[in-house]
């Protein structure tokens, strides 16, 4: 294995979940190398390749299919922050995480569907039929959760939906 390949996989190893863009920009190669490189390493099964809301995701073999999941979305702040905030107070009432996170339910919603669709989040009913979040698997959240941070272009991407959910409220209170 070339040198660069190496460096390639071992960059993935330490960033499971990391984006192609990402990849590029943290590397010194160019798009084109970087490309071919990884290429090759799907080939002989040395990476795993997954689509998640329109972004190429790379892992090493050793993430099962939740897994992977997991670390995309924990790429994301604000799932990050909703994820966090059920560890340390689920299950939690879909309104009361919103204002705990400073978030419009929309966005709460929008990253919920994607948490609940790939079984991290799921949603029950109390006995009064009122929503409740809880995590599915809260152990292997939270290890997964050490693994991986926010991009600063995902958070850029989220401070914005922020600022615009604010925008629309009609709040003003954008940080």
């Amino acid at each position: 294995m070339t040198d660069t390949r190496q460096k390639i996989r071992a960059h993935v190893g330490a960033n499971a979940g990391v984006h192609f863009n990402e990849l590029v920009r943290e590397s010194d190669f160019a798009p084109g190398q970087v490309q071919y490189h990884v290429r090759r390493l799907l080939d002989d099964e040395r990476l795993v390749r997954e689509e998640f809301y329109g972004r190429t995701h790379y892992y090493p073999p050793k993430y099962d299919a939740w897994e992977r999941a997991a670390l995309a979305l924990f790429r994301r702040e604000t799932a990050r922050e909703i994820v966090v905030y059920l560890i340390e107070h689920e299950p939690a009432a879909p309104g009361d995480v919103a204002d705990a996170l400073g978030i419009a339910r929309s966005t709460l919603e929008y990253h919920l569907d994607r948490l609940v669709e790939h079984g991290i989040v799921e949603k029950r009913y109390d006995d009064r039929n009122r929503v409740q979040l809880e995590l599915a698997a809260p152990e292997a959240t939270g290890e997964l959760l050490t693994t991986v941070t926010p991009t600063v272009p995902d958070r850029f991407v989220d401070r914005f939906t922020r600022l615009v959910d604010e925008l629309l409220a009609g709040t003003g209170n954008s940080q």
